[in-house]
């Protein structure tokens, strides 16, 4: 589905002052979704209102025909590890066509390793999957983890009820840790012990799991977005977003400390999450730019390029791998898009170099999403700088489906070309 272009137009003051209500982290609903469908006891609080999350709830009420996820990578991963432990499933799991080109071979072979009953329908290595469930009785696997943390995740899960339980001994530097001690810390809040030494983690059978409702926290990723808003802002803005806790499982929590050096303030009121705009970037960072490595965090990476670029702020970000396996190859995109709008910028296959920008940025310019709810948001805050338009506008529903309305609330105006 194609959605409409947007035009974006910034408030007639740049001093922000708003109140944000963001529903829960997509990466939590959906593991704690899984969760409930192995162990019923469970009820969840604030669920996500992503398309992700919806194609996650559909996916585990569903055990024959065909299953399509379209555009939910999350879904993907972990609904191939559900259907594959699970007696008397037989599906066909696919989605989109950029899922069909999203590798998934790692995982399916390490399943495969354990037991599992899973065959390749079109191109090897990569979606659609026949998946025939069964009961997986092996509980010692080798992974490369260097790849994508959500691999990794997926058989932690499953591997809590699996009758002899589940050891990973894991291949290489492993990729986005805090993703993983997100699913560690959520099983053992379930009463699933875990164990990570080095390269090996291992789940212990749950057994019985005692009911009790588990209260999503609000998205990080999407925070991000506001973040930047504040960023690009002028001093004394404000916003305050729900609901959020200073002891994030999220890694793009890592969002207080980065946006720091760009004169963001971030305090908890509460359960509020709560931005201000306190100064300019340092002299330090005007002069050196930003250099972080997002390993950890890759999905704020493009929030994060665009407030520089936005700020006349250099950064060089490293730890980008996992963006070439994205929605679309996060990388070129953004070299694309930044450099319709003068940026001057180099990629590499992990890691993206801005250059300090201190000409003058065109504006109307239509910046591509390629298919990516991330592209769309990243760009919008840029608003507050010189009119921009963003197409496919709809792309956002993936993770946020109330971005373009909470974007009014905070004073830009947007509009259907």
């Amino acid at each position: 589905m194609t959605y409409p272009t947007f035009s974006l137009q910034g408030p007639s003051t740049n001093l922000l002052k708003a109140q944000i209500a963001i529903t829960g982290s997509k990466s939590e609903t959906n593991r704690l979704l899984l969760l409930q469908a192995l162990f019923p006891a469970i009820s969840i609080d604030n669920l996500s209102n992503s398309e992700d999350a919806q194609a996650m709830q559909r996916g585990v009420a569903s055990s024959q025909g065909t299953v399509d996820i379209y555009h939910a990578g999350t879904a993907m991963r972990f609904l191939t590890a559900y259907y594959a432990t699970q007696p008397g499933v037989s599906v066909t799991l696919t989605g989109s066509e950029r899922m069909q080109e999203r590798p998934i071979g790692i995982l399916v072979d390490a399943l495969r390793n354990l037991g599992a009953e899973i065959s390749y329908t079109k191109n090897e290595g990569y979606p659609p999957l026949a998946i025939q469930g069964k009961e997986i009785a092996r509980d010692r696997v080798q992974l490369n983890a260097g790849v994508s943390s959500q691999y990794i995740s997926a058989l932690l899960l499953v591997g809590a009820s699996l009758k002899n339980g589940l050891t990973l001994e894991l291949e290489g530097k492993i990729t986005s840790v805090p993703y993983i001690k997100m699913t560690l810390r959520l099983l053992e809040k379930i009463g699933v012990k875990t164990k990570f030494e080095g390269q090996i983690i291992k789940v212990i059978p749950a057994g019985d799991v005692l009911s009790q409702t588990m209260v999503v926290e609000s998205d990080w990723s999407s925070a991000s977005y506001y973040y930047s808003l504040i960023a690009l802002s002028d001093v004394g803005s404000e916003v305050s977003l729900s609901s959020y806790t200073p002891d994030s499982l999220q890694g793009d929590a890592v969002l207080r400390d980065i946006y720091s050096h760009l004169g963001v303030q971030t305090t908890f009121k509460k359960d509020q999450l709560v931005l201000a705009k306190v100064a300019a970037p340092s002299d330090a960072i005007l002069e050196k730019g930003l250099a972080w490595d997002l390993s950890n965090a890759p999905d704020i990476a493009q929030t994060i390029a665009v407030s520089c670029f936005g700020l006349g702020v250099a950064c060089d970000l490293t730890g980008l791998h996992t963006l070439k396996i994205k929605e679309t190859d996060r990388l070129v995109a953004l070299e694309n898009e930044l450099s319709k709008l003068g940026a001057g910028l180099h990629i590499t296959e992990k890691s993206l170099h801005l250059a300090a920008f201190n000409g003058s940025v065109k504006a109307h310019v239509t910046i591509g999403t390629y298919h990516d709810h991330r592209m769309a948001m990243a760009f919008a805050p840029l608003a507050l700088r010189l009119p921009i338009a963003i197409e496919d506008s709809g792309v956002v529903n993936k993770s946020y489906p109330d971005f373009w309305t909470d974007m009014k609330t905070i004073g830009i105006q947007v509009s259907p070309v």
